[in-house]
């Protein structure tokens, strides 16, 4: 069961101003190209979140201390390359899980496994610094902001391993089937919606990557009237949320805080709520819901289903 403190962790990077690189917002490319050189020729280049960096030749020992790129990295077919993975890296179950952490990392413990490429989501402890003293070259992959940030990523992490052609299909197959579920999605429905990170409970707004997706099916969010935005992560009152209503709620919070349509069904004022007397709570995998990673197609899958439950 992961730490509610895990599930935050993600959000406090988005809130820090950590975005994706390279694309601009709005719809991913047809064709996603990589940022570095031709795909499998080295050295090459990629601009990652913490600049140009260059990498000489086909990496053979991977470690990634970000879950999203470590979930990234065996999509893409460098899952031989990679040879230890941080403690909160779960999927894929075979990726070889360690002890070490991408959120207090220790530049000690990190080359101990001899890496000649390390991937993490953000430069905590001086992690970039320490490490390319000793030569080995760190790509930070943020919290992506927008749809692009994932595609942008996906073809960073296939270029840099060596993987371009393979990286260039899952990111073509990840559009390709979010566009298809919001085409069959039911239009126009005005429904509003609740997304609960934590109970909080913390939330999100339209300006973020995961309120980007519920906008693509047409939702509306609670939030964005929030008093305080927060970054597009708002802690909002149980009075504000009562008070809105709204049609459709979803849970991210069901592995860390065990939370249910029971358990917000307890909370004072909660079980008047139309969600909750409609039988439209929706509980999501805290898990996918907090990656930015290929199985965002099955957090689109999620919301497309309730929108259509909510609609029919």
């Amino acid at each position: 069961m992961r730490p509610v403190r895990v599930a935050i962790a993600g959000v406090l990077l988005a809130i820090l101003g950590l975005a994706g690189c390279g694309r601009p917002a709005g719809n991913a490319p047809e064709t996603p190209t990589p940022s570095g050189s031709a795909a499998g020729s080295f050295p090459v280049t990629v601009q990652a979140g913490n600049g140009q960096v260059t990498i000489a030749g086909r990496p053979e020992r991977i470690v990634s201390l970000s879950p999203t790129a470590t979930e990234i990295l065996f999509a893409i077919g460098a899952g031989d390359q990679v040879v230890a993975v941080d403690e909160q890296s779960d999927y894929p179950p075979e990726a070889p899980r360690t002890s070490l952490s991408g959120f207090k990392p220790n530049v000690e413990a990190i080359i101990s496994y001899k890496p000649d490429l390390v991937v993490t989501s953000t430069d905590a402890n001086g992690v970039v610094d320490g490490l390319t003293k000793v030569g080995v070259p760190v790509l930070v992959e943020p919290a992506a902001n927008r749809l692009d940030d994932t595609y942008d990523q996906i073809m960073d992490l296939g270029a840099a391993t060596g993987n371009g052609a393979k990286a260039a299909e899952v990111a073509a197959d990840i559009k390709r089937r979010i566009d298809e579920l919001v085409a069959k999605a039911p239009k126009g429905t005005g429904l509003t919606y609740y997304h609960e990170l934590d109970n909080t409970p913390y939330s999100i707004t339209s300006n973020t990557f995961l309120g980007q997706i519920y906008a693509m099916f047409g939702l509306e969010n609670i939030a964005d009237k929030a008093p305080d935005a927060a970054g597009g992560y708002p802690r909002l009152s149980t009075e504000f949320i009562a008070e809105a209503d709204p049609d459709l709620i979803f849970l991210a919070d069901v592995k860390c805080c065990g939370e249910s349509a029971e358990t917000l069904a307890k909370r004072p004022g909660w079980a008047k709520l139309s969600a909750i007397k409609n039988k439209r709570v929706f509980q999501l995998d805290d898990d996918i819901a907090s990656r930015w990673g290929p199985r965002v197609v099955e957090f689109a899958r999620a919301v497309s289903e309730a929108v259509q439950k909510a609609a029919g």
